[in-house]
């Protein structure tokens, strides 16, 4: 089993810290400590989510993680300077693994996880809402930014929408670039409390905190339970869902610079 020893500072744009709770949070930023700008090259952000999911799901003493950004948004923009080696027969197969790694291995984490929105999130805000609990600040939004890119919106992002909203009110959110404020969500059920930007870290540790009346076993085997349904669609559906993503980014206007 892994140990936050050998993984804790082992990821440039992503702080993990662990209290004596067994509460573990994982922070997504620039390595100045500005708000996340995606990238997928060897090395990056895209990569690095992924391990450090597994990494975490491998080690017990993590009881429940706290997943939020750093600054005034979640991630707003990819960096070009990040994206540079994306094409290619073995660059697309990293691509696809590393995807594939991106919610498999959030959702093979048994801790309980918390989401806290610290604000707009269009690049993989997905990762926020397949959250146990999902907090956000009222200037949260959430919005995804496969169509913009004129890709395919099938890297697993398809299936956590539609789950979340129904199947055409997710398409529709997916297809029409629809921007979904806190209010919003949170009467659709993919946000479950809005509190004020200052609280927001400090409500996620309290709802820590009651989670934490649990035994570790009633946490772990909910978080198996409760997970089942998109672990099962994601198992049906992804593979196919990211090769259609990646025909389309190898086409006419694939991988549009974002100003």
């Amino acid at each position: 089993m892994a140990h936050i020893s050998t993984y804790r500072n082992r990821f440039p744009n992503i702080e993990i810290d662990r209290d004596s709770e067994g509460v573990t949070l994982v922070r997504v930023q620039e390595v100045d400590g500005g708000p996340l700008k995606w990238g997928a090259d060897p090395g990056e952000i895209h990569e690095q989510l992924g391990e450090a999911f597994y990494q975490i799901g491998r080690d017990r003493d993590n009881r429940v993680m706290i997943f939020t950004g750093s600054g005034d948004n979640f991630c707003m923009a990819r960096d070009p300077k990040k994206m540079r080696h994306i094409h290619g027969p073995e660059h697309t197969y990293r691509l696809l693994r590393l995807a594939r790694d991106l919610l498999v291995n959030l959702l093979e984490i048994d801790a309980t996880v918390i989401s806290a929105a610290n604000g707009p999130a269009m690049y993989h805000p997905e990762l926020l809402v397949v959250a146990d609990v999902v907090l956000a600040t009222p200037e949260t939004w959430f919005q995804d930014s496969h169509i913009r890119d004129r890709m395919v919106p099938a890297d697993g992002c398809q299936i956590v929408w539609q789950e979340l909203l129904g199947v055409t009110r997710g398409s529709y959110f997916l297809m029409m670039q629809e921007k979904l404020t806190a209010q919003a969500a949170l009467g659709l059920g993919v946000v479950h409390e809005i509190v004020p930007g200052p609280e927001l870290l400090p409500r996620a540790y309290a709802v820590a905190k009651q989670l934490l009346e649990n035994s570790a076993s009633t946490l772990r085997y909910s978080r198996v339970a409760l997970t089942q349904t998109l672990k099962e669609r994601l198992a049906r559906e992804l593979a196919g869902g990211l090769h259609a993503e990646f025909l389309s980014a190898g086409g006419e206007g694939g991988f549009r610079p974002v100003t």
